[in-house]
């Protein structure tokens, strides 16, 4: 089965409660698969209920699918986009070897984009003097300067603002007198499927899925990793539940407030998730969108049928 296609990668995003990962593990089973997580905070131990890990996803036919990249970071650190991508390519490498295929799954946009269109993330420090020297010059300058160092630039967002640009010039620089730092990706062939969900099937599905967490034991999670050690403000930086279950429990908030706050703060970010990836298709990107309210059966059939498209 994976032989006769010409992707190396299926990818599943879509906001948040779309059921991306019931999905990909039933993909994963019909040409076996492992999947990798897509998902900025589910890296992390013991954030189970908040981050929504629901193992119980990747079981299927009594099978458990493999996942990776999750329950990879002690809580309390800051794991980010640049540590993604080398776990990433790292787990990539290692499915395809063992004759795996591995689906990418998950709603973070920024962790899926950097791997799709090879971002090379290296971290480069602020060159005051640069900076000097390009302080008075307009946006216009700025944009003409960035494209004389990189002819081929597509990311536009580099020259919506001043200090974008400026940044985007930055980096170009210290990375031409650094080329010891760039590195080769694999190939990507990324098939990307996007589930999508008409807004008030969306915000059904999150209310529901938070009172689901709630009944769950969320805030008994959140009780636990304060006794474990955790201050709160290390929690509240994790946002969405971690920040409004904390100041909950810190007593900020009623349950009531906590509920509502929180509610809207999810619809805000599902919002925002789509947001980024229709800013995925306009950076060149092609997503295959997919009804999310189709039965499984129908969304599993329309991935299987485009996989195998010559």
């Amino acid at each position: 089965m994976i032989k006769n296609s010409k992707y190396n990668l299926i990818t599943i995003l879509g906001p948040t409660a779309s059921g991306k990962t019931g999905l990909a593990a039933q993909v994963a089973s019909r040409v076996k698969g492992e999947i990798i997580s897509g998902d900025s905070r589910q890296v992390y131990r013991n954030m189970d209920i908040g981050t929504g890990k629901d193992y119980k996803d990747y079981t299927v036919d009594g099978i458990e699918i493999p996942a990776h990249l999750i329950d990879i970071e002690q809580p309390g650190h800051h794991y980010n986009v640049y540590r993604f991508q080398s776990d990433f390519f790292q787990v990539f490498q290692d499915i395809r070897e063992r004759g795996k295929f591995p689906i990418l799954c998950g709603g973070s946009g920024l962790y899926i984009e950097s791997v799709l269109k090879d971002y090379q993330l290296i971290h480069v420090p602020p060159n005051k003097e640069l900076r000097k020297d390009l302080e008075n010059k307009s946006l216009e300058e700025l944009t003409d300067l960035l494209k004389s160092l990189k002819p081929d630039l597509h990311n536009t967002t580099d020259m919506e603002t001043i200090r974008r640009a400026v940044r985007a010039i930055e980096i170009e620089k210290y990375t031409r007198n650094h080329p010891e730092l760039k590195f080769s990706f694999p190939d990507i062939k990324s098939l990307t499927i996007g589930v999508s969900l008409d807004r008030d099937s969306r915000r059904e599905r999150i209310t529901q899925r938070l009172k689901q967490r709630l009944e769950e034991g969320m805030i008994e999670e959140v009780q636990r990793l304060l006794h474990s050690g955790l201050t709160p403000q290390q929690l509240i930086y994790y946002g969405l539940e971690y920040k409004y279950v904390t100041l909950h429990l810190t007593g900020q908030l009623t349950f009531q407030e906590m509920f509502g706050k929180l509610e809207t703060a999810i619809h805000q970010f599902s919002k925002r998730q789509m947001t980024w990836f229709r800013g995925m298709e306009k950076r060149g990107t092609q997503i295959f969108w997919i009804d999310g309210s189709l039965a499984f059966s129908e969304k599993i059939e329309k991935i299987l049928e485009r996989f195998h498209q010559p």
